[in-house]
Order: structure tokens, then sequence, then C-alpha cells
């Protein structure tokens, strides 16, 4: 299963999409196998973060982290190691030696690195984000767990292993890659195997984000790709008709079919008297007029029937 320093390289991979860094996961940086957590490179200028996170105010051009999840120590060797892999990076990309201040240092920890603290000198600079001095230079400190919910700290509330803040990361982190939000499925593996109950599921958080996509279209991306029975079927028979011309409501219907739909009488009424008698025998047309004709009207008809006949 993927483990919790991927899953953060991954958030930060889409988090820095689309800015001048680029994230690089488990960057080796010696001939002996020794994986540092997340490298971010500033390699484009004019495409700054969208969002600032607290703790990352001082990026640089070059950019290391070591991270330690909820079960896992930020410990004085686990800094020595951060700084080890400075080094080991620095000399890597040759000499003349990089400035020393186009680094900066981040040791980010889900909770309170006690063990530390009773060990060095760990300075507070706000709520969840300290420094410590480290040979000639300073490491920054950020523990996840004791960062406020703000919308720029979403980022690292997922990640801060408290049920409360994880699902305000959740509902507040705006995915730039769409593709990426997929990564929410492994967080939640993830904090059910360590134990914390989310009570915001993974079926709420795809419900909001697609209901947020849906929202932030405009009626015609909302309606492109589907097919015209699709939207026609959810439309009563008035809207579908609405602003149609008679010519054009009736276009594709057969003769049988309107006839079908309308009442005889109504048929009978459209048709000049002329038409209504097509295609009838004189006997009929007699019969009818036997059955509907009053004694008084069909001697009158009789003798103008006669007049007509005589020569």
């Amino acid at each position: 299963m993927i483990d919790w320093h991927r899953l953060l390289g991954l958030v930060f991979s889409d988090f820095f999409s689309d800015t001048g860094y680029e994230v690089e996961l488990e960057k080796d940086l010696s001939l002996k196998k020794q994986l540092l957590d997340i490298l971010v490179i500033y390699k484009e200028q004019n495409k700054p973060l969208y969002e600032e996170p607290d703790g990352l105010d001082n990026m640089s051009q070059y950019n290391l982290m070591t991270y330690k999840s909820m079960n896992e120590p930020l410990n004085r060797w686990a800094v020595e190691e951060l700084h080890g892999h400075f080094v080991n990076f620095r000399k890597s990309l040759g000499k003349p030696l990089t400035p020393y201040n186009d680094f900066s240092l981040y040791a980010v920890a889900t909770r309170f690195p006690s063990d530390l603290a009773g060990q060095v000198d760990l300075k507070r600079i706000k709520t969840g984000v300290y420094e410590v001095q480290w040979g000639i230079g300073k490491i920054r400190v950020i523990v996840l767990g004791e960062l406020p919910k703000t919308r720029n700290n979403a980022v690292w509330n997922l990640f801060s292993g408290i049920a409360e803040k994880v699902t305000y990361g959740q509902m507040h982190y705006h995915w730039r890659n769409p593709d990426a939000s997929t990564v929410i499925d492994k967080l939640f593996e993830k904090y059910n195997l360590e134990g914390l109950k989310m009570s915001y599921t993974l079926e709420d958080f795809q419900r909001e984000y697609r209901k947020e996509i849906i929202d932030s279209l405009t009626a015609e991306e909302r309606l492109a790709g589907m097919p015209p029975e699709e939207l026609l079927a959810g439309m009563p028979p008035e809207e579908r008709l609405a602003g149609m011309q008679p010519e054009e409501r009736l276009a594709g219907m057969q003769p049988e079919e309107l006839r079908a739909a309308l009442p005889p009488e109504e048929l009978r009424a459209a048709l000049p008297p002329e038409e209504r008698l097509v295609d009838l025998s004189p006997e009929v047309i007699i019969e009818t007029l036997v059955r509907q004709l009053s004694r008084d009207q069909l001697d009158d008809l009789k003798r103008q029937i006669d007049g007509f006949l005589k020569p």
C-alpha cells in the first residue's frame, strides 16, 4: 500500500502544479541509496503559489522536505538526516557550490516533536510553525496537527491526523488536477489503518466535489456531450414544444398518426364540405342524409333533386 510520504508528495505535486515549482518525490541523493521525501524546485519565474500554506513563506530555489506521519517521531536523527540530504544535494549540483541561501529545509510532522524540543531550542514562529538552528543555517519545523483550519492550510489539514481538520481539508482543498483527487481514497485507507475514523466519507467528498465542478460550469458546458434523447427525457411535453411553429411540431408525423390524435368532430370541422364527401359513395351519402334529416327536409331535398334532373 502507498505510504504516507508518497501521499504527501502526490498531493504536493498537485498543489504546486501551474506554479513555477517542480516537485520530485523520494529523490535519491547519494551513491548509497538515501531517499529524500520531497524536493520542490523553483524553475519558472512569475508563477507564484495560489495560496501560501503556513510555514512555506520562506521558500527558496531548492526546498528539501522530510515528513513524519502520525506514528513516526520527528527526532534529532530525522533532522540530522534531512541536513545530510541537503549536503549531498548541494554537492550534486556541482561546483562552484550553490549559495547557501538558495536552499530551504523543512521538517514536517503530524504531531509535535516533544523529544526534539527537549534536545534543541525550538523557536516558535507562529501557531504550528517553528525554527531550529542547525549548523550555520535554520530548519523550519511545521507541525500539521497544530495548524489552524484555514483555506491556505487545506493541503496541510489533510495530513493533520485530526478528523475535524482532515474533513476541513477535504472540503476546502482545491484540486488543480482532477485526476489527482483519487489520492483521497488512499488517504482514507491510511487513516483507517491508523485507527482514525472519519465521519466524512469518501463518497461525501466525491459527491461534493462533483457538485462543485458542475456548479462552476456554464449551461452549455453542462449539456455538452449529452445525447438529445437524454436532454429531452427530463422535460415535460409542453416545454419540449415551447417556441416551435405548428409545422415544426407536426414535422415527421404520419397522416394516420395525426388522425388518431384528433377527435373525429375536430377533423371534420377542419375540412371544407367537398373534402368531407371525397371517397364516399352516393349510397352512403344518401343513407346518412336519410338518417339525419327530418321528413320535411327530405321532401324538400327530393323536390330539389327532381328539379335538377328535369331536362
